[in-house]
């Protein structure tokens, strides 16, 4: 009996149990700020890892220590390529952003993948499936997948992304590439934190210019034809030369440049290099005119108004006089003693009472 005792005590069952606990101990632990900042600079992906997880949290207690963080990384930031990349479902994001970002890897690029995972609206969970569709970028030493859950995000934008860029920037990623949910709201606020934004189309999937708003048409830099391959490779040559003809009926950009039609395949990697040749000439073309850094400075205004938006909506709610204020409201709504507009405007008059 003692034999099988010692033997169940020292099972690898039972050693791994172990270790996951000592792992699960020493991330409740919060790392000393300076510390994580000075890993994320030496490139530690480790520490970027949990700095984003920090910046992400909804506890009131660590927002202290991010702002401190992002603060003390931002001097280093700055010194990279962004770009931004949408397509309806199924137009094959995940297997060209693994194609694009591998191909810039090889050419000794660091790259970091940011994507945005939907959030169920009734179990509020997300998959985060995205580093097992990008399974070869993800084991790459050269490049770094966060996906993150949109949450309550108004267009599956996760709430922090553009701190993670920065982040990102910080730890020596030069090309951060960002991935929406798919064509929808979203594609607003990742365009208004990307330098080059990539609308991917497919051939054979209808009526291409009338499946996608016009204004998402009117964002992109770059439109491409993904899946461009076998006996697609004609139709995708047809859908090119009529979206270029298209583009000639909007207006122009305030960047001066004229927005181009690509094709490529992500299997077989054809177009790839002339796609990184396009963002390339993007970028030399908005430096010279001195857009790129004014582009960047209306980014940054941009998102001092949203943080502001934000911020004052999660300590709103946070409010506990509110919260006990907001629950009667809803009831009072709901039986209709009282208009939606009239109860916000009382809360809001509530909130500002207490607070002064």
């Amino acid at each position: 009996m003692k034999a099988n005792k010692d033997s169940n005590e020292n099972s690898p069952k039972k050693f791994n149990a172990t270790i996951l606990k000592k792992i699960q101990q020493s991330r409740r632990i919060q790392p000393n700020t300076e510390d994580l900042v000075s890993r994320i600079l030496a490139g530690d992906t480790v520490a970027l890892s949990r700095a984003i997880t920090l910046i992400e949290s909804t506890n009131p207690e660590h927002f202290e220590n991010a702002n401190t963080v992002i603060n003390l990384c931002l001097p280093h930031a700055n010194k990279s390529i962004r770009i931004g990349i949408t397509g309806v479902p199924g137009v094959g994001k995940s297997t060209f952003i693994e194609a694009f970002g591998k191909h810039l890897t090889q050419k000794g690029k660091k790259v970091a993948v940011l994507t945005i995972d939907p959030s169920s609206a009734i179990s509020h969970g997300s998959i985060l499936g995205d580093k097992t569709r990008m399974e070869e970028l993800a084991k790459d030493p050269n490049a770094y997948v966060r996906p993150s859950a949109s949450g309550e995000t108004l267009g599956g934008v996760a709430r922090k992304t553009r701190e993670t860029i920065t982040l990102c920037e910080a730890a020596g990623f030069d090309t951060i590439i960002i991935e929406t949910v798919g064509v929808g709201q979203s594609e607003t606020a990742v365009h208004s934190m990307v330098d080059f934004f990539i609308l991917l189309q497919i051939a054979g999937a209808g009526d291409e210019l009338q499946g996608i708003k016009r204004g998402i048409i009117e964002m992109a830099d770059a439109i491409v034809i993904n899946k461009a391959d076998g006996d697609t490779i004609a139709k995708a040559k047809i859908v090119q030369t009529e979206m270029s003809r298209a583009l000639h009926y909007f207006p122009s950009k305030k960047s001066g440049w004229k927005p181009c039609v690509s094709t490529c395949s992500a299997i077989t990697k054809a177009g790839i290099l002339e796609i990184e040749q396009i963002i390339l000439q993007y970028i030399d073309t908005v430096k010279n005119n001195r857009y790129f850094e004014r582009k960047r400075a209306e980014q940054n205004e941009y998102w001092l108004l949203e943080t502001i938006n934000n911020q004052l909506k999660e300590d709103f709610f946070n409010h506990p006089q509110i919260q006990e204020l907001v629950d009667k409201t809803k009831k009072a709504v709901q039986n209709n003693e009282s208009s939606p507009f009239a109860a916000a405007r009382v809360l809001v008059e509530t909130y500002f009472k207490n607070k002064s």
